[in-house]
């Protein structure tokens, strides 16, 4: 089960979510002053209610805001229910209809979700048998972004100059020639996991000693990484911390971790009543990549500004609403 759980430095709305089911018992309506540019031209989606939902973390505070804000500049009148604690519930509020749209990740989806115990290695043929096996739950899958929220490994710039590496085949290479040299900060979970240490080092045919592993929190884990405490450190390719703190991500050469690719998730009955969502939200779909993620998710996490506010800047900086 993919993990995304983060520390939220800035404030947004925060509904409980029940394991057994979405428990939306909250919401308010987005009120932005916003018009079509590139985008909602026409209003295509005037007359519509629709209630866009999100996880809790800073990334999906911004994704929600996105949807909601193209929603409202195509007419609609939309609905926040951003920020559901865990994975379950924003996910079973649209599959349920209590919520219409949110964006997600095809590998939480594939595994979480669809209880499939092998990731795809391709991001496109990942997104489509998503699609294809989620449309028999009454939930479409609409284009995917690059923007890929996966595990990686991170190193400050001066460890890079020291040692060179960068793809974790060459780490790989470095644990052989010079085991001291690779010493990892990660999360328990990530230590534990299959899809985390243990799967990637067999992968990659890495042995790295317990005593060269430090399990921590996850935001210790950048600032360890700065510091060059460790030279090695779990990271999400997203955070906005990595750019941040100038660190230099190891490229996944064997396409070991799965692809957590961004996609609206939308309500199939809901997207049969409103079939211009797609000509909507694809556009900004295909702006999304993790530059951009890295970008606004820095402006809440590092700079402590608001995520509705970040995300709507950030679509009228893009032209996509006036």
């Amino acid at each position: 089960m993919r993990r995304r759980t983060r520390v939220l430095l800035a404030a947004g709305l925060v509904v409980a979510a029940a394991a057994s089911g979405c428990g939306l018992t909250s919401g308010s309506p987005m009120a932005d002053d916003v018009r079509p540019g590139t985008i909602g031209r026409g209003e295509p989606l005037r007359g519509a209610e629709l209630t866009v939902t999100s996880k809790s973390f800073t990334e999906q505070l911004i994704l929600g805001a996105i949807m909601g804000i193209a929603f409202e500049a195509a007419g609609a009148e939309v609905l926040d229910r951003t920020g559901i604690q865990g994975s379950i519930g924003s996910r079973e509020a649209v599959r349920k209809g209590d919520a219409d749209a949110g964006y997600e990740y095809t590998g939480t989806a594939w595994i979480t979700y669809l209880g499939r115990s092998e990731p795809i290695a391709d991001p496109h043929a990942q997104w489509e048998a998503v699609r294809e096996a989620d449309a028999k739950n009454g939930v479409t899958w609409l284009e995917p972004s690059a923007l890929n929220n996966t595990y990686a490994l991170a190193m400050n710039q001066a460890n890079h100059k020291k040692y060179r590496t960068n793809t974790l085949s060459e780490v790989a290479a470095l644990s052989k020639s010079d085991p001291g040299a690779v010493t990892l900060c990660v999360e328990v979970e990530f230590a534990n996991r299959a899809d985390g240490l243990p799967g990637m080092e067999k992968a990659y045919g890495m042995d790295v000693p317990a005593k060269d592993v430090t399990q921590m929190d996850t935001g210790i884990i950048y600032t360890q990484v700065a510091k060059g405490s460790c030279v090695y450190g779990e990271v999400f390719t997203t955070d906005g911390r990595i750019k941040s703190m100038n660190l230099v991500v190891m490229q996944d050469d064997k396409n070991f971790f799965p692809n957590y690719n961004a996609a609206p998730m939308v309500n199939s009955k809901a997207l049969k009543k409103w079939p211009a969502i797609p000509e909507i939200l694809d556009p900004i779909s295909r702006k999304l990549n993790n530059s951009v993620a890295q970008d606004l998710n820095a402006k809440v996490d590092v700079d402590g500004e608001d995520p509705h506010q970040v995300a709507l800047d950030w679509m009228k900086e893009e032209g996509f609403v006036q």
